[in-house]
């Protein structure tokens, strides 16, 4: 889950300035909703297991 914050991090920062991964959009989105859903499934499988 900690890739994935970081990952989410690194998107919108690219989104917002377009320094780390070159600014290109569709990507940026594409990355910020995979590390999304990781992050959900990852909480939800914590919750799951307590």
């Amino acid at each position: 889950m900690g890739l994935a914050a970081l990952m989410a991090l690194l998107a919108v920062a690219d989104f917002a300035t377009g320094v780390p991964f070159g600014s290109q959009t569709v990507f940026d989105i594409m990355f910020i909703l995979a590390a999304a859903l990781v992050i959900y499934m990852g909480v939800s499988c914590l919750k799951d297991a307590r």
